[in-house]
């Protein structure tokens, strides 16, 4: 590639799955590429909920950006909160500082939607980010502390139970870990609490689990997670949200201290000057070949994007936001070179989710299957494609901790951290 090429300026917003790897394959084309971040580290998210229930360290599941790109001289990495982009003078804004690019590619991820649910934003507490999943985990461990203490039994039984809004994969991998950690910690270290008095109460607003995964699927996850004590509720809705309940349109009112919300999500897209169309969610509506209609040099790639006429379900998961992101920079590069930017073709690997111990679901082409191969899969294949040598050694030794002591991580809260405003 010529130098006046290799001059144009790429920007990359956001470091999740979609943006490193659009960034790392812009780099081996010899493209310069500016990424942008709010946080100089790329989190592995599918193992955010093991840190928040105290079976990995925090350190173990995120990865240094300026390492990760050590070897890629092309990739320069600045860390700053975007707070506007102008498409039309192609400027990108952070702190009263202009950034120009030539092509840009969006990939900021979601965000937490509590669909106008009163309170839920107020008193729950969501798992998205490595700071949430760490005050989850210190919100957890204080109740348990609170418990101990108290001889009220009404707000002992409040303390000690756990309701996780969302039937999804989050909030079933979430509710599994949650009650072996509760299983667990008051067996060992809280011996005057009774550990039939924790309860991990899982509400779907719908009639099976894991939508996004075939019928059976979610039928056996249910029936799983009811074995291993956590109580699941389906056609829930909640309707308000309280400091010391959760609220049902059924009328039932579930009291406790502790609402986790992996509901649903919203599209985290910057402020932009100019008005753009979007989909669902706030999706970013993009052509087949990702890239925005109106700003042909403007692509929007991973959960953030809405692909037009694809006729494929995309589910937001960590593969789908690889491969646009690399799509994306291959399009990029083709147009350098003056050729024309080609249709985003997903190849689906499949799918795995962990329900508990020995417990998962996978679905791989037509091929369906259940219980310890799922969930020895869903290991193998995390661990595989967690970035570090030094994480991958850590986690291994805290999951064969855990699966042989019943603790991973230390179950220390590490500040009074909290989301939200729940106190």
């Amino acid at each position: 590639m010529g130098a006046s090429e290799r001059a144009r300026r790429v920007a990359i917003v956001g470091a999740g799955f979609a943006g490193v790897e659009a960034a790392k394959t812009l780099a081996k084309n010899g493209v310069d590429v500016l990424l942008i971040d709010r946080h100089n580290y790329h989190t592995f998210i599918p193992m955010l909920y093991q840190v928040a229930t105290a079976v990995l360290y925090p350190h173990q599941v995120v990865y240094p950006l300026r390492r990760l790109f050590r070897n890629f001289p092309q990739v320069r990495f600045v860390q700053t909160e975007v707070e506007k982009i102008d498409f039309e003078r192609q400027i990108i804004h952070h702190k009263g500082v202009g950034i120009n690019y030539d092509y840009l590619v969006i990939a900021t991820g979601t965000q937490t939607s509590y669909f106008g649910v009163p309170g839920a934003q107020e008193y729950s507490l969501s798992m998205r980010t490595l700071p949430e999943a760490i005050a989850l985990r210190n919100w957890i461990f204080s109740k348990f502390e609170e418990a101990a203490k108290t001889i009220d039994i009404e707000k002992r039984q409040r303390l000690l139970t756990f309701v996780i809004v969302g039937g999804g994969p989050t909030g079933v991998e979430l509710a599994g870990a949650l009650k072996e950690l509760l299983d667990s910690t008051l067996r060992k270290d809280y011996l005057c609490l009774n550990p039939k008095q924790a309860r991990v109460i899982l509400l779907q607003s719908g009639e099976d689990l894991l939508t996004s995964y075939p019928q059976h699927l979610g039928k056996y996850a249910a029936r799983f997670l009811r074995n291993c004590g956590v109580k699941v509720n389906f056609n829930s809705k909640v309707c308000k949200v309280t400091q010391e309940a959760v609220h049902l349109e059924d009328g039932n009112t579930l009291f406790t201290n502790t609402v986790i919300w992996t509901a649903g999500v919203l599209a985290a897209t910057p402020i932009i000057r100019q008005s753009i169309e979007t989909a669902d969610r706030e999706k970013v509506i993009v052509k087949p070949t990702l890239q925005i209609s109106q700003y042909p040099n403007v692509y929007a790639v991973g959960d953030l994007s809405y692909v037009e006429s694809q006729g494929q379900d995309f589910n937001g998961v960590a593969q789908e936001a690889i491969q646009q992101g690399r799509t994306a920079a291959n399009n990029i590069v083709r147009e350098l070179i003056g050729k024309s930017p080609q249709k985003f073709a997903y190849y689906n690997k499949g799918r795995l989710a962990i329900v508990g111990r020995h417990g998962g679901v996978g679905k791989i082409g037509k091929f369906t299957f259940t219980g310890f191969l799922a969930w020895w899969m869903w290991l193998y294949v995390h661990l595989f494609y967690l970035p570090g040598i030094r994480n991958r050694m850590g986690v291994l030794f805290n999951w064969l901790k855990c699966y042989f002591e019943g603790e991973g991580a230390s179950r220390i809260a590490i500040n009074n951290t909290t989301c939200n405003n729940k106190d």
